[in-house]
């Protein structure tokens, strides 16, 4: 039941009146709900436009996401497929290694689909809050703030992070590269965006950040040199050595499978040191890279054989500085003078013992 201003007029007096927080009045009610459904009216074509370009945005990004990230993968796949292919013909089998254009490619292609989500994501949640009418400058001026902070606090990471993504880009090294790093030096096993890992000639493994790489020595590219140094006796005949090097190198150089990592012939450069009972003759040889090792080891020990054929002596191994024994001090092992020694001095009267007293009466 409502009550109206003539029940109010007509109520006796003392009697109370009706509560003024109660239920309004049915005109009242009937005016709220039209303004309320007359609102709804007005804003219904407003949440319907914004929704539906909400959705449209979320769609787009989201085809757009896949389709790059699918394009790019189909890009890495048919790099390694050519990689592949050229691997097996003889001359990519020297020019291309198939596993570091693999690892190469899945490290360059990770970094531009996350790039490109990153990028395709991140326009796409500032547009729907755009669309919401959301003011976006307290939004970015937040994210800024933030983004210098986390920068200052990992900016080991990001510097890790860059030096990788730049290492890959340019092709400073890759897997199976024989690397001296400074910090540490041997064959690279793996290559990734914040850490390198190589094999050390003792087989350790070594873990290396590549934002603490100053300075790359790459053994593994274009070519390598090997070079020996040969240390014969002053005496010998010096033409008939050089000879004999040379033909040693000549026989090398057709043999099995020397002929295919020795790119030039072996040449003798002549003297690079002359003493007066030893001379050392320079020996080099243009390799294939990674290759320098091996070719001297087998070097030497072909330019051995032969000299001792040739009749040609080496001169012996010189004795190392710590191995010459020095004579020893003969006044080494004599004690330092002492007053002691002295039976007349007053320190060796001092320590005697004192004598007993005589005895009374005698």
């Amino acid at each position: 039941m409502f009550w109206s201003a003539s029940s109010v007029a007509t109520a006796p007096l003392g009697a109370a009146a009706p509560d003024s927080t109660g239920p309004t009045s049915l005109d009242e009610a009937t005016k709220k709900a039209t303004n309320a459904a007359g609102w709804v009216q007005e804003n219904w074509g407003t949440w319907l436009t914004s929704g539906l370009q909400i959705l449209l945005i979320i769609v787009i990004a989201v085809v757009l996401r896949h389709v790059i990230r699918r394009t790019i993968t189909k890009l890495i796949e048919r790099m390694n497929r050519t990689a592949a292919a050229a691997q097996g013909t003889a001359l990519g089998g020297l020019l291309v290694n198939a596993e570091r254009r693999r690892q190469r490619s899945e490290a360059i292609g990770s970094v531009l689909r996350s790039v490109a989500s990153f990028v395709i994501m991140g326009t796409a949640a500032l547009t729907v809050l755009s669309v919401l009418q959301i003011n976006l400058a307290p939004l970015l001026a937040s994210a800024g703030v933030a983004g210098v902070a986390i920068g200052f606090g990992a900016r080991n990471l990001v510097t890790d992070f860059l030096s990788g993504v730049f290492m890959i880009l340019e092709d400073q090294y890759g897997v199976g590269d024989e690397i001296d790093a400074g910090v540490a030096s041997g064959t690279v096993i793996e290559v990734g965006l914040r850490v390198t890992k190589l094999r050390g000639a003792n087989g350790a493994i070594w873990y290396i950040r590549n934002g603490e790489v100053k300075r790359i020595g790459n053994l593994s590219q274009g070519w390598s040199t090997a070079s020996v140094d040969v240390v014969i006796a002053a005496d010998q005949d010096l033409v008939r050595a050089r000879d004999t090097i040379t033909a040693a190198g000549e026989e090398m150089s057709k043999a099995e499978p020397w002929n295919e990592q020795l790119w030039e012939p072996v040449e003798v450069l002549g003297l690079s040191e002359v003493h007066l009972e030893t001379v050392t003759i320079s020996v080099s040889a243009k390799t294939m890279p990674g290759k320098s090792a091996g070719v001297e080891r087998e070097l030497r020990w072909r330019i051995k054989r032969a000299l001792d054929a040739a009749g040609v002596h080496l001169a012996p191994r010189p004795e190392p500085e710590d191995a010459v024994q020095v004579a020893a001090d003969p006044t080494s092992g004599v004690a330092a003078p002492s007053a002691l020694n002295n039976p007349t001095s007053p320190q060796s009267q001092a320590t005697e013992p004192i004598s007993a007293p005589s005895k009374l009466g005698k």
